[in-house]
């Protein structure tokens, strides 16, 4: 065993996906690899409970289209692509979830055991008003600024997880930072 799950970890993602049409168990290995952060982000965007049923969808989904997986972008960009799709399904959701942490204080997002004391009080200082902010961008602004922010994810891989010209994300990031930077004081998005 420990061969083979050696073995798995030198081969790429576009390989892995490649035998799981033979060996579909092989599939769980890109799951090992990819919903951790995928987890993360969606859970920051929607909250626990649908984090957990979206990353399970994502991954239900790509095992069904794997045959359609032609590697000519990265596997996560693809991965992320359902995802965000997936998302944009719950965008009222996500909406509403955001005016409500605006007016009460409380991140519905929040596990509670994550964070750290001091980033949780300057969280909480700015949570109800980024929240409000949040819920001002569009759909595709607020995925565009949040795959960057949370999802740690350069413009080109935004550009490759959304499906639109790197020149669109990077308009669509400017746009959203404009909107922010008018909710928000200064101090705290700069530092």
């Amino acid at each position: 065993m420990g061969m083979v799950s050696h073995a798995r970890d030198e081969l790429d993602d576009s390989r892995i996906v490649a035998a799981s049409l033979e060996d579909p168990e092989a599939f769980g290995e890109l799951f090992r690899r990819h919903s951790p952060r995928l987890h993360a982000y969606i859970k920051r965007r929607l909250g626990l409970v649908l984090a957990d049923d979206l990353v399970s969808e994502t991954f239900t989904t790509a095992f069904r289209q794997r045959a359609r997986f032609d590697g000519r972008a990265e596997f996560s960009a693809w991965l992320w692509g359902i995802a965000s799709n997936l998302i944009a399904k719950h965008h009222r959701q996500e909406t509403r979830m955001y005016r409500a942490f605006a007016r009460t204080g409380v991140d519905p997002a929040e596990d509670g055991v994550a964070d750290l004391a001091s980033d949780r009080a300057s969280a909480a200082a700015l949570g109800p008003r980024l929240a409000k902010a949040l819920a001002s961008l569009s759909a595709q602004e607020r995925s565009a600024v949040l795959l960057l922010a949370w999802g740690e994810m350069s413009y080109a891989e935004i550009a490759a997880t959304l499906d639109l010209p790197l020149g669109t994300v990077k308009t669509k990031i400017h746009r959203a930072r404009i909107k922010l930077r008018k909710t928000l004081p200064e101090e705290k998005i700069d530092g």
